[in-house]
């Protein structure tokens, strides 16, 4: 009797030490998992609306890295060895799409063979074509075609964005789907309650005050939207040069239809603007945020559009 209950105590401690080791390694395991889960998911953007959206959306759970950065002109920019190695150690790479990024196509490549998820916001949008004068003019490198690449301008189109850019979060990181999603609901809600509250700002604005004269065709979204009629200097492109004609037609319609007021944008020399005022007697209104976020007030999207909108209505009113 005391033999088999020796041996069956050898066996139970057998057994429990043989448990204690699986439960060692599994523990590790799921330390190593929980580890790996918490890393962010690393994040690059080549818009600066797309990568203050993807923080609202990804909050803690992502690492966002803006290789085009605010103030700086995305119209000329090229991505130095250095953004090209920073997006090759990316999951996810955000762009604006509609040939804003002129040398996105040269990129594609490198990204499938980094395993880099492209993140395209021009391809859920509604785009409109540019309609300023002169637009089929330029001649640059970054060319876009006859789409208006300014899709953030328009509210309904940066939800739909917002939308795309959860999707894509949640396909390369399941883990962290309800995260994603509750914060893409609270961002959906402030773009909702935005949009009703640009209504009611520019509502102060009669018909006939609603023309917007700006640097560069970057607002026609917003002009649609809004009902504004839209006159640009230069193109969709900063780097397309306006001929002295264009110029001289340009004053003509601020003369004959008594604009109060033409605006500047953050990246641009307002020069050629200030020589149209001292033409036609209208006022600089002001300074636009045209192509991304800007600094201080206009550094995330909700911002930048606020701070657009009331600089608008008080020149125009």
């Amino acid at each position: 009797m005391q033999v088999f209950f020796a041996i069956d105590l050898h066996d139970r401690r057998e057994s429990i030490s043989f448990f204690m080791k699986r439960l060692r390694i599994a523990t590790a395991f799921l330390t190593c998992l929980a580890f790996a889960q918490a890393e962010p998911l690393r994040v690059a953007s080549l818009s600066t609306v797309m990568a203050d959206l993807a923080r609202d959306i990804g909050a803690e759970h992502v690492e966002v890295t803006e290789i085009v950065k605010p103030g700086v002109d995305p119209h000329i920019y090229e991505p130095t060895p250095g953004d090209r190695k920073t997006i090759a150690k990316s999951q996810i790479l955000l762009a604006s799409g509609l040939g804003f990024e002129g040398y996105l196509d040269k990129l594609r490549p490198s990204l499938e063979k980094a395993g880099v998820r492209l993140v395209v916001g021009g391809d859920v949008v509604k785009p409109i074509e540019a309609a300023c004068e002169g637009h089929a003019d330029h001649d640059h490198a970054h060319s876009h075609g006859s789409a208006d690449p300014h899709w953030w301008h328009s509210i309904s189109n940066v939800q739909a964005v917002a939308a795309q850019i959860c999707d894509a979060f949640v396909a390369v990181d399941p883990t962290g789907k309800a995260a994603y999603e509750a914060n893409a609901k609270k961002l959906q809600n402030r773009l909702a309650t935005l949009s009703k509250w640009v209504r009611l700002q520019l509502a102060a604005l009669p018909k006939a005050n609603r023309v917007l004269v700006t640097s560069h065709e970057a607002l026609g979204y917003f002009a649609k939207d809004n009902g504004f009629e839209i006159f640009a200097v230069q193109g969709v492109s900063t780097s397309d040069q306006p001929s002295s004609q264009k110029v001289k037609r340009l004053i003509g319609e601020i003369k004959a239809r008594n604009v109060k007021a033409i605006f500047a944008e953050n990246i641009e020399n307002p020069k050629v603007l200030e020589e149209i005022t001292n033409e036609t007697g209208a006022k600089l209104g002001g300074v636009l945020c045209a192509d991304g976020l800007g600094s201080g007030a206009t550094a995330t999207y909700e911002g930048m559009m606020k701070t657009n909108v009331s600089t608008i209505v008080e020149a125009l009113k």
